[in-house]
């Protein structure tokens, strides 16, 4: 090979050179192909079939033209593919089994429900329907951009006006490189009754759309079997959608025989391939006890007969016809189209935006047209009625020009007219010279001055163009609405058990040897400080109750066991019982280890709000006073055999779970009585499966964490209770603060009177306190009856406690406005009740 060729190869990269080329194809299918315009509702094929037919002349009103004559119009001029891709495309939108609301209006074979196939387009005729020609209306007042066609020669519209908003009407299916869309159809009085809902408020939500546009409308009818994938899709763009065909049971010979007749199928269902796969099954045994199939479609209807045998009961037969044929299918929505050239997922409403969007900017590009060709007229018209005012005038300068040209440039000079106005002056005929015509041409001149008036408002008001959106649209609805077709059937995915429950406050109570149970908050009575208390729950004698703790019953609830692992609940799914009852083992609720017990319980509204779970922090700590702090997202994601939320050593536990806004205050308290107080701030986040950092430095090996408050400010007051009954509330900021691992503050003083430290909690005035001991004796008081007193206390007696018995539990409850405080000493039917006075001097200080 001669040196000089050398010169002219440059090397490339193969890998970068399929990845560019690959790109470039993989744009031009979806940009220019297999995608829709979320203005019009076209793809480029759809777009320039309707321009070419309406360049054609073949309009609704007209006579039909040959389909082939139309396909080689969009061919040459438009459309640079094979002809049968033009004319299937043209066929199927002339099918009424295949779009809702058809496009062409098609004479002659086009195609069968069946799949059979249209004839050759040399044999049939097509124009457009009318409701085709709305989506070309104004198209030659500017209103839309043009494009040149593939070699340059001619122009076409890069999107079309659309009056109607076609994408929602008929839908869409398409299959691009990497991406897909499948757009179901609707019905158009619905449509155009949520986007005025739209229009009149702006704010209006996907929810509030959908009581105008209940669900697709498919153009073979059929029934929508269940609700919540039509909401899914509403919402998000992407939803499954059960589709059935609509049968009814009739009877033949006197009532003696049963017959499944089925007058509608499922939409895009081939019936003849449905009828051959149904009596293929039959043959098989997999569907039993139909004895003849028919189909007796005809130009009235479709009707497809399934004979039943004598003992067959036609409910199950139709349910198994349900299950393994056609008849039930799904449609799955994937609402892809191209927003300013880019492919987006779009919801119900996305889409309504877009289309409105649209239709402002073509009335406003329109109302620009018809302005500038009103001022041209207004200014022709100008120049007629200067002539018409100087009319011999004009008559003998014209008479006395040597040519058209010195008369034109005369009127110019004479009566300071434009070149424009002097040539229509020119060309105006003798006949206008009249009275009756001078008349006409006044009052012409004074309407073009009113439209141009009236132009000139709407171009300067939203609201004025936002009306004639809406005119428009209710016009199109007169003209075009129908009837639905398909019928919505719910089903029992509809009707969540959740919706069934009401949203009220309960109690869960969790025994020692692990039975739960939820009562309503109502059945506990509110006593006065230093009762007895009343039995709260009848229990084996080596089990009493342990944990309690208020929630609703439709919150999450996330369930920390002691080993660190996390199980989620939610709250109606704890079974009901009253307050003595003894509940349920939690082992049938979640898959718990026997060895493991539940060791702390967060209640949360919703895992699927993004922004909660992301700026909201579990903070869990250990009876070994090991601290760690995860962001809520972590454990968003429910499992059905738990997941492990902290790894925790051995010898260790955890002792409580918190959830935290990232900004709270941490107090740590343990059995000896100290208590350590340091910001939220001095944890940082750490993954699910880290071990976490140390919080608090024990006071020997019998030490351990008793609990745990994150408090929201300093202005919070704490509870500390003893297990021999002793209680105190303090301010939190008389606990220091602290560096995070160290010894901490006395929280209370410990003595063999109050003995050790057993719980720490947040409280309020507002709040009540409910103590349970280990033989099942519980308490409630009010904490208003409650003062605060000095951090270094003794504290006051909450609770008799008997000798062999200790605190196990303490809970705050928060009131209920309208609930009802109830004195033990007038309560008849509490005999266990004891309303002792409180220790003599009320505080019993510092020993």
């Amino acid at each position: 090979m001669a040196q000089g060729e050398n010169e002219n190869i440059i090397p490339i990269n193969i890998e970068e050179e399929m990845r560019g080329a690959y790109i470039d194809y993989s744009m031009s299918v979806i940009v220019s192909r297999a995608l829709p315009d979320v203005r019009d509702g076209m793809k480029p094929v759809h777009r320039r079939i309707l321009y070419g037919m309406q360049e054609l002349g073949v309009l609704h009103n007209k006579p039909y033209k040959k389909s082939a004559r139309i396909v080689g119009e969009v061919l040459g001029k438009y459309h640079p593919h094979g002809d049968s891709a033009v004319y299937d495309t043209m066929v199927r939108m002339a099918q009424p089994w295949s779009l809702r609301y058809p496009l062409v209006d098609g004479q002659g074979n086009f195609g069968s429900i069946d799949g059979d196939n249209p004839a050759a387009m040399r044999y049939t005729e097509a124009r457009l329907k009318r409701i085709a020609e709305e989506l070309l209306v104004d198209i030659n007042k500017e209103t839309v951009d043009y494009q040149f066609n593939f070699d340059d020669s001619l122009k076409e519209p890069v999107v079309l006006p659309a009056k109607v908003p076609a994408l929602l009407l008929n839908g869409a299916s398409g299959i691009a490189v990497g991406m897909a869309t499948n757009m179901a159809p609707h019905n158009l009085g619905e449509v155009i009754s949520g986007i005025i809902a739209y229009i009149d408020n702006r704010e209006i939500t996907v929810s509030e759309l959908m009581e105008h546009i209940i669900a697709p409308d498919f153009p073979t009818g059929g029934i929508i079997y269940g609700y919540n994938g039509v909401k899914a899709a509403f919402e998000t763009g992407r939803g499954r959608i059960v589709m059935r065909g609509k049968a009814n049971v009739e009877t033949k010979d006197g009532g003696n025989k049963e017959m499944i007749v089925i007058t509608e199928i499922p939409y895009m269902v081939n019936k003849a391939n449905m009828v051959e796969k149904t009596a293929q099954l039959i043959n098989e045994k997999k569907i039993d006890g139909i004895s003849a199939i028919r189909d007796e479609s005809d130009r009235s209807g479709m009707r497809i007969v399934y004979e039943l045998k004598r003992d067959a009961i036609p409910s199950v037969i139709l349910n198994n016809l349900y299950k393994h044929t056609q008849l039930q299918t799904s449609f799955s929505v994937n609402n892809v189209a191209l927003v300013k050239g880019r492919p987006y997922t779009l919801n119900l409403k996305d889409l309504i935006v877009h289309y409105v969007d649209h239709r402002h900017e073509v009335i406003v590009r329109r109302t620009e047209y018809e302005l500038r060709e009103a001022e041209k007229r207004a200014h022709i018209l100008q120049g007629y009625l200067i002539a018409l005012d100087h009319l011999d005038e004009v008559i003998s300068l014209i008479r006395n020009s040597a040519d058209p040209e010195t008369a034109r440039n005369g009127l110019i000079e004479r009566f300071e007219l434009s070149e424009i106005q002097a040539r229509a002056i020119l060309d105006m005929r003798l006949q206008r010279l009249t009275g009756m015509e001078r008349d006409k041409i006044i009052q012409e001149y004074k309407e073009i001055m009113a439209l141009i008036e009236e132009l000139k408002f709407i171009l300067e008001n939203e609201d004025k163009r936002m009306e004639i959106i809406k005119e428009e649209l209710t016009e199109m609805k007169d003209r075009y609405s129908d009837d639905r077709r398909t019928e919505i059937e719910h089903n029992a995915e509809d009707f969540s058990y959740e919706d069934m429950i009401p949203n009220e406050e309960v109690v869960i109570t969790v025994s020692h040897q692990g039975y739960v149970k939820r009562t309503a908050l109502t059945e506990y009575r509110t006593q006065g400080r230093g009762g007895v208390g009343s039995r709260g729950v009848s229990t084996k004698e080596d089990d009493f109750t342990e944990y309690l703790f208020t929630a609703s019953t439709h919150n999450y609830l996330l369930i920390f066991t002691d080993k660190g692992k996390l199980f989620w609940l939610k709250t109606y799914a704890i079974p009901e019982g009253s307050k003595t009852s003894k509940g349920r083992p939690i082992q049938n609720l979640i898959n718990i280890e026997s060895d493991d017990k539940i060791r702390s319980i967060i209640q949360v509204d919703d895992l699927n709000d993004e922004d909660y779970i992301n700026n909201h922090f579990l903070i869990m700590v250990t009876k070994q006073g090991i601290i760690k702090k995860t962001t809520l997202e972590q454990y968003s994601r429910p499992r059905s055999n738990g997941i492990i939320a902290l790894n925790i050593r051995e010898d260790d536990q955890l002792v409580r779970v918190d959830m935290t806004n990232g900004s709270q205050h941490i107090v740590i308290a343990a059995k000896s009585g100290r208590a350590i107080h340091f910001p939220e701030t001095a944890v940082r986040p750490m993954g699910r499966t880290a071990t976490g950092v140390k919080a608090i430095t024990l006071q020997g090996k019998d030490d351990f964490v008793i609990g745990m408050v994150c408090a929201s400010d300093e202005s919070a007051t704490l509870l500390v209770v003893s297990e021999n009954g002793y209680g105190k509330r303090s301010n939190l900021d008389e606990y220091r603060i602290t560096n995070r691992g160290g010894k901490g503050v006395k929280a209370m003083n410990v003595t063999d009177k109050t003995g050790a430290l057993v719980a720490i909690k947040e409280v309020a005035d507002s709040d009540d306190l409910m103590i349970i001991n280990k033989s099942g004796i519980i308490i409630r008081i009010s904490m208003d009856t409650l003062r605060i007193m000095g951090r270094a206390t003794q504290g006051v007696r909450l609770i008799k406690v008997g000798e062999e018995d200790s605190i196990s539990s303490v809970e705050k409850i928060t009131k209920e406005e309208d609930e009802e405080v109830i004195d033990s000493e007038t309560t008849e039917d509490s005999p266990e009740v004891n309303n002792e006075s409180p220790d003599a001097a009320g505080d019993e200080p510092n020993e």
